[in-house]
């Protein structure tokens, strides 16, 4: 099984592994005024196909991005071609922002052999990897992906309001600062500004190197994580919707530490709970 990560140069020499499949899983927040879907179109690595986050979640929760079902979660499978016993590589077109996402629903539902291409598809590009366009093509997987959801890696809203008097949860926030200490709006509407109460700021783009935009050393990730007693409460990391907060969970795996539990709703969800607890600043 490979480790976290594979580099631009691994992923040259085993694209054309038979049981290999490459995942392009870019996502854009609402004010970027991207298009992934046409971007995937217009050029991707070669044999990828699209891995639309925006699709593969729970389609009746009004929320951005929430867990689908297994079942959900293997028909999507089913339908991009990935099968029980692939290797995953995941990547997108911004270095490092939402192939984690997608890497730690494979994870959660229960499949290990996943990777995230360090630098994503700019890193690919700097390494000559070519790109194809179109829409990608699927083929029916030998063996159908099935889920075994790891459920206890998730936190709810519930359990947070519970444990913030009793401090038993350390939370990471893994927006930009200015979002964390409520100086800019939101990117979605109807949502109030700062964080959860108690939680600290490790803002994902701070544990990538600012050209490469991959991930940085080991001993530079753990030097970030070192700051925060993580070793006797339950950590929790969080984000806008579910997205970056998986970047904190991929650099705590890189370096060893146990394995964080996702704030699915985030933001998205407590910053549009008027009674809820906010602090700023």
């Amino acid at each position: 099984m490979l480790n976290q990560l594979v580099s631009a140069e691994w992923l040259q020499t085993h694209l054309s592994d038979t049981d290999l499949r490459v995942l392009d899983a870019s996502y854009h927040l609402p004010n970027a005024h991207r298009n992934a879907d046409l971007e995937f179109i217009e050029g991707h690595i070669p044999g990828a196909v699209r891995f639309d986050i925006d699709e593969i979640k729970a389609l009746d929760n009004p929320l951005p991005h929430m867990l689908p079902s297994p079942e959900e979660f293997d028909a999507a499978m089913q339908d991009l071609g990935v099968g029980a016993e692939m290797q995953i590589v995941v990547y997108d077109t911004q270095g490092l922002f939402s192939a984690a996402r997608a890497w730690w629903m494979f994870r959660y539902f229960g499949h290990d052999r996943v990777a995230v291409l360090d630098g994503g598809l700019p890193a690919w590009q700097a390494a000559g990897g070519a790109l194809e366009s179109g829409r990608g093509r699927v083929f029916p997987p030998k063996y159908p992906f099935k889920s075994k959801s790891r459920a206890h890696w998730v936190v709810t809203a519930d359990e947070i309001l519970k444990g913030l008097d009793s401090k038993e949860h350390t939370i990471l926030d893994a927006r930009a600062r200015p979002r964390f200490v409520g100086e800019v709006e939101e990117p979605r509407p109807g949502m109030r500004s700062g964080h959860i109460p108690g939680s600290h700021n490790v803002p994902f783009s701070s544990l990538l190197d600012a050209e490469t935009l991959m991930l940085l050393p080991k001993a530079e990730l753990e030097a970030r994580f070192n700051q925060f007693d993580l070793d006797h409460t339950q950590v929790v990391v969080s984000c806008g919707s579910g997205v970056t907060a998986c970047v904190l969970a991929l650099a705590m795996d890189v370096v060893g530490l146990a394995e964080p539990k996702l704030y699915d709703g985030s933001w998205s969800e407590w910053g549009s709970q008027e009674d809820w607890p906010v602090e700023t600043g």
